[in-house]
């Protein structure tokens, strides 16, 4: 029933998805229509830049805008198209670059978060209950459940699980030692951020969603991960260098990479 119930929400997103497609192109033809009709319309409805604008609504509307992906597309093209627009009557460098890097930071201030910052966030307040009245307190965990009684119990989750990097004007280097590994989310916003994943574990899949911006990222897997790229490249992209080796034996793991990578990239490579 439940795999049902997600066959259903993909393909209720991917017609979703699609028509919302339909319309930005039906859009942009009647746009090109009207002008090619005698309309005259102003040159900057047809600047280069209104395509991130498409392309973010395009995102935004297909993610019911749960992630800032297609947000950031929308304020970096709205920030061209209105240069284009207004160079002529205002000196729009002095007003506009200050104007884009507030959007930015307020974007960064007001992301919608991602659900494992959800799922820390619970986490973090139940160790903060089980320290107050104790680990094995019965009207919290059941012990069935709670692998201090059961060892074959499933693995509790915490904040160190969860990976959230933040970089703007900066870098950092980040080590997971996590052996329950839950995946997480990176920012580069004129930074970067070199994630080494050699060390962590985790069983299934798990997601990472970067926003990559005048920025980038370097992740290293171990050898044996399967990778699926579903990043949105604009001026940027994702590049594999992870060398041919022979595929490890066990279960396999996937690392699913979304996100966006506009004028930076994310590397990939495993030693």
């Amino acid at each position: 029933m439940e795999n049902n119930n997600i066959n259903e929400n993909k393909n209720t997103a991917n017609n979703s998805g699609k028509v919302w497609a339909g319309l930005i192109i039906i859009g942009v033809g009647s746009l090109l229509l009207l002008n090619n009709c005698g309309l005259n319309l102003p040159s900057w409805i047809f600047h280069w830049s209104n395509i991130l604008i498409l392309i973010g609504l395009f995102i935004g509307f297909k993610h019911n805008f749960k992630n800032g992906n297609g947000v950031i597309l929308i304020i970096i093209g709205a920030f061209f198209t209105l240069k284009e627009a207004l160079d002529d009557t205002i000196d729009f460098d002095k007003i506009g670059w200050p104007a884009l890097i507030i959007a930015l930071g307020l974007f960064l201030i007001f992301k919608p978060k991602s659900d494992f910052k959800h799922k820390a966030k619970w986490k973090n307040k139940g160790d903060k209950w089980k320290t107050r009245f104790g680990e094995h307190d019965p009207y919290l965990a059941n012990p069935a459940e709670d692998p201090n009684f059961n060892p074959n119990a499933e693995k509790k989750t915490s904040s160190n699980d969860y990976l959230d990097s933040v970089n703007v004007f900066g870098g950092s280097h980040q080590t997971i030692y996590s052996k329950n590994f839950k995946g997480g989310e990176v920012t580069a916003v004129f930074g970067g951020c070199d994630l080494n994943l050699t060390q962590a574990d985790f069983e299934g899949e798990i997601t990472i969603d970067i926003t990559a911006v005048f920025g980038g990222c370097k992740i290293i897997i171990p050898p044996g991960w399967h990778v699926k790229s579903e990043i949105a490249a604009i001026f940027g992209g994702l590049d594999d260098k992870r060398s041919i080796q022979p595929l490890a034996e066990g279960p396999n793991k996937l690392l699913i990479i979304k996100g966006i990578a506009m004028f930076g990239g994310v590397d990939i490579r495993n030693y």
